[in-house]
């Protein structure tokens, strides 16, 4: 603590950082109609196409595989060649991505399909990172709030992806979404163009080489109960939220309501997911993380508890928007307190770690939840979701003690 707190302010300049929070935005916008197209679409292609129905949510989880195995190469590439190198290869995978999905969709190629998501996958590794990248110049004032910017720009994607696909579903009616993968490349190539308006610090400076203290070995990093708190919330509030996501389409559809709800419903959740971040930031600064990472647990509990209690549509999509606002809160104050627990010379490789447990988890979740849905129903799902919320409440509480142990003075 004392070491951060220390830290000399190399690179600091809020001003840069308020000009680059808002064009990483609309980046966010762009990259996130990848997610969401992918999260509308691919467990519903996935039923057409699978040979197991048990297999049909099998593409959004090599999306989430992709996710989790582009954290670390593009902590690397950041951290060696700079971030502008690791996202601008971030959508020409995006832009892959699209194309592979279309590809598939019209040979009915069931294995090129999910090598599509998985391009796809690769590509949200790196506009994940956007909201660390926003940070990269900011006080430790404003770097909450440079989080929440960021995260905000995901409104318009909960817009935008489900709009895109909604408009182009029936562009060609023989080839179901291949047309809505055909504009999601493009879109990846405009997310290419915006990012050339970010101005990135150099990479000596934005790897702390520039000045401050050398980076310690990571295990002495993530010994700190703050950084061990921050993890698990991150992991747990993106492992129930993907679990829940990427079984609801099929659910909805399966209970007996259209393509089109299941896409709206998806619309409200990630605009829920995003449009908190408007105040997060501030809310972070008034009452702390931890309190706002508290309110985002109990929201995710909630939405676990209204989709226990019936599978109407307003069930459904209620259930999807507290969802949305849990993630938000628990994500954002978990982001917020990884980016305290690192000096300007261990940030990308802390991050990158951070992100590699965050999305592995969420990788196992979004495998589970199409077995759990094939063979137990949207039920076990939500009930999944629950007790996961109240393991980490428990597991927090764990390292808390363990924490004032550790700092207590021996008697």
């Amino acid at each position: 603590m004392s070491t951060i707190a220390a830290e000399p302010p190399t690179g600091i300049d809020d001003r840069l950082a308020r000009r680059n929070a808002v064009v990483l935005a609309v980046a966010q916008a762009l990259a996130g109609a990848n997610t969401t197209v992918v999260f509308g679409t691919a467990g519903l292609v996935g039923t057409m196409l699978a040979p197991d129905p048990g297999l049909a949510t099998v593409p959004v989880s090599t999306f989430v595989l992709g996710l989790w195995a582009g954290t670390l190469p593009v902590g690397y590439i950041a951290r060696r060649f700079g971030r502008l190198v690791a996202f601008e290869i971030g959508t020409l995978l995006g832009f892959a991505a699209g194309l592979l999905c279309a590809t598939a969709v019209v040979f009915a190629w069931f294995p090129l399909f999910c090598a599509g998501t998985f391009a796809g996958g690769l590509y949200g590794s790196a506009h994940q990172s956007y909201r660390f990248a926003a940070a990269d110049t900011a006080s430790e004032a404003f770097r909450p709030k440079a989080v929440s910017w960021v995260l905000a720009g995901g409104v318009m994607a909960g817009v935008f992806g489900p709009q895109l696909v909604i408009v182009t579903k029936d562009l060609m009616p023989q080839y179901t979404f291949a047309a809505g993968y055909l504009a999601q490349a493009v879109v990846a190539v405009v997310a290419a163009a915006v990012l050339l308006l970010v101005r990135f610090p150099p990479p000596a400076v934005a790897a702390g080489r520039g000045g401050g203290p050398p980076a310690r070995p990571l295990p002495v990093i993530f010994r700190q109960p703050r950084l061990i708190m921050a993890v698990i919330c991150g992991l747990a509030s993106y492992a129930t939220m993907n679990l829940m996501m990427t079984a609801a389409p099929v659910a909805m559809v399966a209970c007996n309501h259209s393509v089109t709800d299941a896409a709206l419903g998806l619309q409200w959740h990630v605009m829920a997911m995003y449009a908190p971040s408007f105040v997060t930031g501030s809310l972070i600064a008034r009452f702390g993380s931890a309190r706002v990472i508290a309110a985002g647990l109990a929201l995710t509990a909630a939405a676990g508890a209204v989709g226990w209690a019936g599978v109407s549509l307003a069930h459904f999509w209620v259930a999807l928007i507290l969802l949305g606002i849990g993630w938000n809160f628990a994500f954002v104050g978990a982001t917020a307190l990884v980016t305290a627990c690192h000096t300007p010379a261990e940030r990308n490789k802390v991050q990158a770690v951070n992100d590699f447990f965050v999305f592995g988890a969420m990788a196992i979740g979004s495998f589970a939840s199409g077995q759990m849905l094939a063979r137990h129903g949207w039920p076990l799902v939500v009930e999944v979701v629950l007790g996961a919320v109240l393991a980490t409440v428990a597991l927090l509480g764990w390292v808390a003690l363990a924490g004032r142990r550790r700092a207590a003075p021996p008697s």
